[in-house]
């Protein structure tokens, strides 16, 4: 990974407006910060992100009135729910599956490759990625309402229409590399490439496939990623159906206590990547970053899963807790998440798309191994299911601590071809 001096203090100007040497290369002083290309690139990724899930969430949440078209208003009303627990439960009201959402991510890690300065790389994926919380805020907001109002065709002519907008701003504005962009300026142009001039090449190489099966900084993404998406379709599906069998309270009728949580992940992930970031200028190393990105991520969010059930008595606490859980796994975003690109940025694309395909295993065992639980024990099988969670999630992180890395693979390097 290209390396960074340490930055001169003087005039109270920005790190980024100062002198910085990078493989050797200065580059420019006046470099643009918040309003400059790279950005923007990551705001539209942001957009695209929200429109992908929004349109992905959507679909549950008015399936309901599309199967039963016979009595609208009754099931307008539960298609605010926003997953499809209702319409495709199992016993004990639990679901058969789950959504597969942003199983389609992976290619925009792409653009990172050329577009993110090592780094900045943490703030610009997680200003990224967290279009995906707000598009879960904003389709279980509006996705209930846009039904009842209009009719839950419009709820696809409107989060369809959105996609259409963002779809063209991505074809307009968006370019492999900063030396195709028409509009970027030329200090902005010369800082991107400097700072990724020993990691990007134009030359192009075979996919070492089976270097990275035997890669074990790979698999420990995927074994987190998975652990960590089961936690995340705990928190997304059953927590609201706990909730609604401990206190008699469907949370998922009320738009705005159910879509809230996301809000704050969204703001989470984003100042995630910014602390990632701060971390960086403060010395410490790329990989230890990412591991505390990951073990916040995580760990805290699962026991305060844990501990819900030992707070049955109290309501306001229970939401807090799941709140407070949901929030905070949003930091996984500066650390699993975009870990492919540390360690082999030529193939981060197939690489983040495996592992985001690799951790939907989550969203099929979750529903039948949960379901069965609840099933065999009503008393105590909310605990069982958290308990299980929480032990899954603890060895994907601790398997991801011992074997996570972030420097670039020998089979990631252009200079070493690895010949399988």
């Amino acid at each position: 990974m290209a390396t960074m001096t340490e930055l001169s203090s003087t005039g109270g100007e920005s790190k980024y407006s100062q002198d910085v040497k990078v493989d050797e290369k200065l580059i420019p002083r006046k470099v643009p910060g918040l309003c400059s290309t790279r950005y923007g690139l990551a705001l539209i990724v942001h957009f695209c992100n929200l429109s992908l899930i929004t349109q992905s969430i959507i679909m549950y949440i008015t399936m309901v009135a599309m199967v039963n078209s016979t009595d609208h208003q009754s099931q307008l009303n539960s298609s605010t729910e926003g997953l499809p627990v209702d319409s495709f439960g199992g016993p004990n009201n639990t679901p058969k599956s789950l959504p597969a959402v942003g199983s389609g991510l992976g290619g925009q890690f792409a653009l990172w490759e050329k577009w993110g300065p090592p780094h900045e790389r943490s703030r610009l994926c997680s200003i990224a990625l967290s279009g995906m919380p707000l598009g879960a805020f904003t389709a279980l907001l509006m996705g209930g309402f846009c039904s009842q109002a209009l009719g839950w065709p419009f709820a696809f002519y409107v989060f369809g229409g959105i996609g259409c907008v963002f779809c063209l701003l991505w074809f307009v504005l968006v370019y492999d590399d900063p030396v195709s962009h028409p509009w970027i300026s030329n200090s902005e142009k010369e800082y991107i490439i400097s700072s990724l001039d020993q990691q990007v090449s134009s030359s192009k190489q075979s996919l070492p496939i089976k270097a990275i099966l035997r890669s074990l900084p790979f698999w420990s993404i995927c074994i987190c990623s998975v652990s960590h998406h089961w936690l995340l379709n705990i928190l997304i599906v059953y927590t609201p159906t706990y909730i609604s069998s401990v206190y008699n309270v469907n949370i998922r009728d009320n738009g705005i206590l159910s879509a809230f949580p996301f809000l704050g992940a969204c703001v989470t992930g984003i100042l995630g990547g910014y602390l990632a970031d701060f971390l960086l200028t403060k010395n410490f190393r790329l990989i230890t970053v990412r591991k505390i990105a990951t073990v916040l991520g995580n760990l805290p969010a699962s026991a305060f899963v844990v501990a819900v059930p030992y707070f049955n008595s109290n309501y306001i606490t229970t939401i807090t807790l799941l709140t407070i859980s949901c929030i905070l796994s949003q930091l996984c975003q500066a650390g699993i998440y975009i870990n492919a690109l540390d360690i082999a940025p030529r193939h981060s694309s197939f690489l983040t798309g495996v592992s985001r395909q690799f951790s939907h295993i989550s969203s099929v065992l979750v529903p039948n191994v949960t379901g069965f639980l609840l099933s065999q024990d009503p008393e105590f099988g909310w605990k069982n299911a958290f308990f299980l969670m929480f032990a899954i999630n603890l060895s994907g992180l601790i398997f991801y601590i011992i074997f996570g890395e972030a420097d670039i693979q020998d089979w990631a390097k252009e200079s070493k071809l690895t010949r399988l």
